[in-house]
């Protein structure tokens, strides 16, 4: 769901924060987009980094803390984000590109967020909710 609410176009440029089991940056690839993703895991990162070695086409990896984002590959099209934080890191919406779509879990609750769509168009930025979820939680400078 969250993959159909960036509306993302093939060729557009992605940032992924968790990459988790890779799942979600293999389902990105195969949209057609280039993928960059960050995991703070090192073990998680490890593990997929297997999946997609270096030079991996269409997928770029990142050991580090993903509420920063990935500042020298910016701006991003699109912005997804896999873990749920008490607010918008602040680091994402600037990379962000105008115009640019991101989803986040956010909420001041851990385990209780809205799933938003953010929206950047002409400098101005929007919100929707679409709904209660449950994340992991987002970890690191800008999040729990």
């Amino acid at each position: 769901f969250m993959s159909q609410l960036l509306e993302a176009k093939p060729g557009m440029k992605v940032l992924e924060i968790g990459t988790g089991s890779g799942y979600q940056a293999a389902v990105l690839r195969e949209m057609g987009l280039e993928v960059f993703t960050i995991e703070r895991v090192r073990e998680l990162y490890e593990a997929a980094r297997e999946l997609f070695p270096e030079g991996s086409p269409g997928i770029r990896m990142k050991l580090s803390d993903g509420t920063l984002g990935w500042r020298v590959q910016a701006p991003f099209d699109r912005i997804i984000v896999t873990a749920g934080g008490p607010n918008l890191p602040l680091p994402l919406l600037e990379q962000l590109a105008d115009p640019g779509i991101m989803t986040i879990p956010v909420g001041r609750a851990r385990r209780e967020q809205k799933l938003l769509r953010v929206s950047k168009r002409e400098g101005r930025v929007t919100a929707r909710a679409f709904g209660n979820v449950a994340f992991v939680d987002l970890v690191g400078d800008h999040g729990w």
